[in-house]
């Protein structure tokens, strides 16, 4: 059974069809691949998907629910969270207080910047450290940390309403191998544990190939293949796109 179905989604700008009429489904305890060439339309699937923009046509049903002229409040509230490209987390504050803000806000609570979060579900924010690897840095000031511990921080963070859904934005972005695939072995470990779903997007192909269940490949926003890993690295079509524009998936020890 189906997390999120996408039916006919489409999206375009002036005359040109950025996302046009695609559909891919994700179940609960899956880690999707989102993958394409620059301008193939993952952006925007991503926005869309988060209400940050509104599709043109098509569906995105969510355990049946459309998303589909909601706010991105309105997602989050129904339990979709996202990660950014860049890092987004409260530099002056520390690790602990990040996650202590961000369980104010799944709790629906007013957090005033002139306190601090105190001790609002301490233990809570302390187990979701864990879970990432962060709770021996809890009282550290974010601004003090090297940039893969700010996105494991960042995680936690969207981990904090335990969304049944989670987009990642190019999860990996800016990190070395090493840490790379530590973060995605991470995410891997709690999309089985929480049987929650993830879609993401990634430049890295070791990355996508070693850690995804499945892939999916846009080009010019449309979907040209989906399948396996195994099957999508050695498909013709998505071979001769990525070879248009200098990239080839070639085989990567991990």
């Amino acid at each position: 059974m189906s997390l999120l179905s996408v039916k006919g989604l489409g999206k375009s700008f002036g005359g040109v069809r950025a996302v046009d009429g695609i559909d891919f489904d994700i179940a609960p305890g899956e880690l999707l691949a989102l993958i394409g060439p620059n301008g193939a339309g993952k952006s925007t699937t991503f926005n869309m998907v988060n209400g940050q923009l509104r599709a043109d046509r098509g569906s995105i049903l969510l355990e049946g629910t459309e998303l589909i002229g909601l706010q991105p409040r309105q997602i989050w509230n129904l339990g979709v969270g996202r990660t950014f490209q860049i890092a987004e987390t409260f530099s002056s504050l520390t690790v602990l207080e990040n996650v202590q803000m961000a369980l104010l806000s799944a709790d629906r609570q007013v957090f005033s910047f002139f306190a601090r979060a105190g001790e609002h579900r301490r233990e809570d924010a302390l187990a979701l450290l864990a879970q990432v690897g962060m709770a021996e840095q809890a009282q550290r000031p974010c601004s003090e940390l090297a940039y893969g511990d700010v996105k494991r921080v960042e995680l936690a963070v969207a981990m904090a309403h335990a969304p049944k859904l989670l987009l990642m934005d190019e999860p990996t972005a800016g990190m070395a191998p090493k840490e790379r695939n530590e973060l995605m072995e991470l995410t891997k470990g709690l999309v089985v544990e929480r049987r929650m779903a993830v879609l993401f997007t990634e430049h890295s192909m070791d990355v996508v190939f070693a850690h995804a269940d499945r892939v999916i490949v846009l080009a010019r926003g449309r979907l040209i293949a989906g399948g396996r890993p195994s099957e999508i690295r050695d498909h013709p079509k998505v071979q001769e796109v990525y070879l248009g524009t200098g990239k080839t998936f070639e085989r990567q020890d991990t």
